[in-house]
Order: structure tokens, then C-alpha cells, then sequence
């Protein structure tokens, strides 16, 4: 009877340590998973705004999402509406854009006084950016990083400076070295840099 009693015992046991075991195609968390889980739950939100971008009749052809990362702000460009071909993409030093030409945007953005492009030893502005290459069909949606600038707001490259800040796009490319502003040519859409409601 005992025997009998203690074979129950052990069946009961087995059947909960089967239940117990790890699926064997579950994978398997590894200390470096747990810790890039643990990274993601107490990091902060990162910072991040959207920008409208209406072209000179002032209309919306597109947005553009400014992300803080750790090498500086990501821009993501979505438009539609352009010339296909290159042009010139910076960020402007006053956040206006009043039509038709967008001359209330001021020049580049550049806190640290240096000249205008790439190519110039004295370069660059913190607004210069590398030029917006426009499908055939007229859309454009690409991201861009610009490690000269931030979206923190105290800091002396921060877009949200107190006269704000804009994009723009330009009717022909930059050339990264013609003074002040690489021969870009007209501006022909623009989009006011603000810091989003939260």
C-alpha cells in the first residue's frame, strides 16, 4: 500500500516538473536582453517635434520629424510637389515662414559664427545640411542627421532658440562652398521648428 501511495506521490511530482519546463522553441532571454529591456524602461522619451512644410502659395506638401538622438537630431522628410533633382536643405535662424518667398526665415542658423559649407575650411554652419535628392515623381522621403544641432531647449545650438528656428528647401542644390548660403537658389518651401504640445 505504501509503495502504491509512493508511486502516486512521484507521478505528481514528475507531471508538475514537466509543466514547469521552458518551452524548447521559446529563445531563451540572455543577459544582454535583459538589460537592453531594463534600458528601455527607465530611459526618458526621446524629444521630438513635426514640422508642417508648405511650399510658396502656402500650401502643406509635407512634414518633417525632428528626433533627439545621442549623435544629434534625425530629420525625416516626407514631401510630395518638387522638382525632382537636388536641393539645398537647411535649417533657418528665425522660425517665420511668411510667403511667398520665405525671406522672414533670416539666414542660416549658425551659433557659432563659422562660414557657409562643407567644403569651406571654415565651415560649417550648424543649419548646413546635405541637399534633399527628389524622386521623378516628386516625392522625397528620406532622414538626415545633423550632429550640430539639438532639441534642448537651454543649450546655445538648441532649435528651439528663442526666435525659433526653420527648415528650408531651396530651388537648385548647394554647392558646400559659395558664400553665405551655397547658390541654392529661391526658397521654395519652408516649415517653422517648434517645440510639440505635450
Amino acid at each position: 500500500m505504501k509503495k502504491i501511495h509512493l508511486l502516486y506521490v512521484l507521478c505528481f511530482i514528475l507531471v508538475i516538473a514537466i509543466g514547469c519546463q521552458r518551452d524548447p522553441k521559446e529563445p531563451k532571454m540572455t543577459e544582454e536582453d535583459q538589460d537592453q529591456d531594463l534600458q528601455e524602461v527607465s530611459s526618458p522619451s526621446k524629444e521630438r517635434t513635426e514640422v508642417e512644410l508648405m511650399n510658396q502659395e502656402g500650401i502643406s506638401i509635407g512634414t518633417a520629424t525632428l528626433t533627439e538622438e545621442k549623435d544629434g537630431v534625425q530629420i525625416h522628410v516626407e514631401a510630395n510637389h518638387l522638382a525632382s533633382g537636388l536641393h539645398g536643405f537647411h535649417i533657418h535662424e528665425k522660425g517665420l515662414c511668411e510667403t511667398p518667398n520665405f525671406e522672414s526665415a533670416g539666414g542660416h542658423f549658425n551659433p557659432d559664427h563659422k562660414n557657409h559649407g562643407f567644403d569651406d575650411p571654415a565651415g560649417a554652419h550648424a543649419g548646413d545640411m546635405e541637399n534633399l535628392e527628389v524622386e521623378e515623381d516628386g516625392t522625397v522621403d528620406t532622414k538626415i542627421m545633423n550632429d550640430q544641432v539639438t532639441l534642448e531647449k537651454d543649450a546655445i545650438n538648441s532649435l528651439f532658440s528663442k526666435e525659433g528656428t526653420s527648415l528650408m528647401i531651396h530651388a537648385n542644390p548647394d554647392d558646400y562652398k559659395s558664400q553665405p548660403a551655397g547658390d541654392a537658389g529661391e526658397r521654395i518651401v519652408c516649415g517653422v521648428i517648434s517645440k510639440a504640445e505635450k
